[in-house]
């Protein structure tokens, strides 16, 4: 019996370099959430992290995107989170929102995507 599962990273906090306007040169206050559904060939039997996705390799992954030279564009920024997840041959489908937290003092602007094998 196959099992799908979604694993979610919501709402990580990181400073990084974003967007096309000269004051978003320096790191500015950026908000992500990544769902992805994953499938393995049956459910976890031994309640062992060898037997599912092991989320680490997504945080880290985003917070090194972070701290590398930035992006002109969110979708851009969704898409390279996106294709991280899709890395790895169990991840089906993966969600992808990033938000820009700091840009109007009354709402945050962003973006996501949908991606599936």
């Amino acid at each position: 019996m196959s099992a799908t599962y979604t694993i979610l990273l919501d709402e990580l906090r990181v400073a990084m370099r974003l967007g096309i306007h000269p004051h978003e040169i320096e790191p500015q206050p950026v908000t992500l959430s990544v769902a992805m559904t994953v499938a393995y060939p049956a459910p976890p039997s031994a309640d062992r992290i060898e037997e599912v996705l092991d989320y680490d390799f997504l945080r880290q992954g985003i917070v090194a995107m972070a701290q590398g030279p930035g992006f002109a564009l969110q979708e851009s920024l969704c898409e390279a989170v996106a294709a991280l997840c899709l890395a790895d041959p169990r991840v089906v489908a993966v969600r992808v929102r990033s938000m820009k937290t700091g840009i109007y003092p009354d709402a945050q602007v962003g973006c996501e995507i949908e991606r599936t094998r």
